[in-house]
């Protein structure tokens, strides 16, 4: 027999974005019903971004260790997986028991539901044999989740995702890594670090594809000089698992077999939004799924990775302002993401903002770009052994304004916050020229590709 329960606003996954818009509602007073199948806070504190750069944290003291010698005398590391594996099990997870964060959001005044959502329509959730009605607003937060590519034999195989790299309580002696882009680099890197052999298999022509061509030449020549070994422009054709011998991995372009005894499948992730769940929601059954106010319709919205503007944590948060500000009916921006940042955490770090040469070319624009090399100007020819880097700037020419920028570099996601700014807010070329950059640093080589931006012009 079906129950039926009111709600002023019901939460349809408690990821990042909807913990955060979830508990700010309650917190206001209103009646909130989140609803949550697996673990309460999402990817990212449990197998995304808290875990994964405690690995790479740890990746890189090692690695600056291995520099010493010829700068800072000498140094030898014995790499130790056991109190890496140990700080995400304690630290960052709890041992992936997410009471901390139910009960965070049970105490701002939320009504927690464990279980699997099926939306019924754009004011109605069923769990189980409850039916959750909203009387002012449903927000749908149901996040992303791992694309498994139709590869011939991978099926049925015990290939991991990023979850179980970053649960292993031991490294493997070999690790095949299908796809280049971001999660698959940093834990590639990390692993390698660690001593484990590892292959980066990307069926692109390159390394972080889209990204620009100087950051994908950048990673793919560091990995390679740490030991990794990296086929782009190579699409995997066959997954075969012996027991007791691992995995074989076939591949365009690549002579011979490749075997390893795991397999990390990275080759993107996809929204967890079905056609019927659209169609219940009122949404087209392809293309933009929200406006600039992020609704689906009227008293609907879609927060978060779900919205296809951008997986990352910061825009899921960025979203659940906006949205908590619409239940409210509080005045505010709406949204606008063409000051987007990124950052890869590889080492050296990529960070990227807004559009890339490319991006900017094919959107008509007028475009004049700059470049400066990390290792020529003072703080790179400084630092020496893990310099590598550049600063990269994507100007307007005509409007007089930066519409995208990289910095890749050590501390690359940190230097970006400046070119974050000067995009978000367009800023005047002539203001950036006319700034004092302190000297020496790393973001001083902004000032360098600005001169080689006008140069170039």
């Amino acid at each position: 027999m079906s129950v039926t329960e009111q709600a002023e606003v019901v939460v349809v996954g408690l990821g990042v974005a909807g913990e955060a818009v979830g508990g700010a509602l309650a917190r206001a007073g209103l009646d909130v019903v989140g609803i949550e199948e697996n673990l309460v806070g999402g990817e990212c504190p449990y197998w995304g971004c808290i875990p994964s750069k405690m690995m790479i944290r740890a990746g890189n003291l090692l690695a600056e260790a291995r520099r010493a010698p010829g700068m800072a005398g000498d140094a030898t590391v014995t790499p130790d997986w056991a109190p890496v594996a140990r700080r995400i099990r304690e630290e960052a997870t709890a041992d992936w028991d997410d009471t901390a964060a139910v009960d965070r959001f049970t105490d701002a005044g939320g009504r927690f539901v464990r279980g699997r959502a099926e939306i019924l329509g754009p004011d109605r959730v069923r769990v189980g044999d409850t039916e959750y009605v909203a009387s002012r607003g449903l927000v749908v937060a149901t996040g992303t989740e791992p694309v498994v590519p139709p590869i011939d034999g991978l099926a049925g195989t015990p290939f991991w995702t990023n979850r179980g790299a970053i649960e292993a309580e031991e490294l493997p002696a070999s690790l095949i890594v299908l796809g280049g882009g971001a999660i698959g680099l940093e834990i590639a890197q990390a692993y390698a670090r660690f001593g484990v052999e590892v292959t980066v298999v990307e069926a692109a022509e390159r390394l972080l594809p889209m990204d620009e061509p100087e950051s994908s030449e950048l990673v793919t020549d560091v990995l390679a000089r740490e030991g990794l070994t990296v086929h782009a422009g190579s699409p995997v054709t066959r997954v075969a698992y012996e027991d007791g011998g691992g995995f074989v991995v076939t591949a365009d372009g690549v002579s011979g077999e490749l075997r390893a005894e795991r397999l990390l499948v990275a080759t993107g992730r996809r929204p967890r939004l079905t056609p019927e769940t659209r169609a219940a929601l009122g949404a087209a059954p392809r293309g933009e799924l929200v406006d600039d106010r992020l609704r689906i319709a009227d008293r609907v919205w879609a927060i978060g990775d779900v919205a296809g503007k951008g997986a990352f944590t910061h825009v899921a948060t960025y979203h659940a302002d906006i949205v908590t500000r619409e239940v409210l009916g509080q005045e505010g921006p709406a949204a606008d993401h063409h000051a987007l940042p990124r950052v890869t955490f590889t080492d050296p770090e990529v960070g990227a903002v807004g559009l890339t040469e490319s991006a900017a070319r094919e959107a008509g624009l007028t475009v004049a770009t700059g470049i400066q090399r990390a290792s020529s100007t003072t703080r790179g020819w400084i630092h020496k052994a893990g310099g590598d880097g550049f600063v990269k700037l994507v100007a307007d020419a005509e409007a007089g304004h930066l519409v995208g920028a990289t910095a890749a570099g050590p501390y690359g996601g940190e230097v970006l916050g400046m070119l974050a700014l000067a995009v978000h807010a367009r800023v005047p070329l002539t203001t950036l020229e006319s700034m004092i950059y302190a000297y020496p640093t790393f973001h001083r080589g902004i000032l360098e590709a600005l001169k080689d931006l006008r140069s170039a012009g």
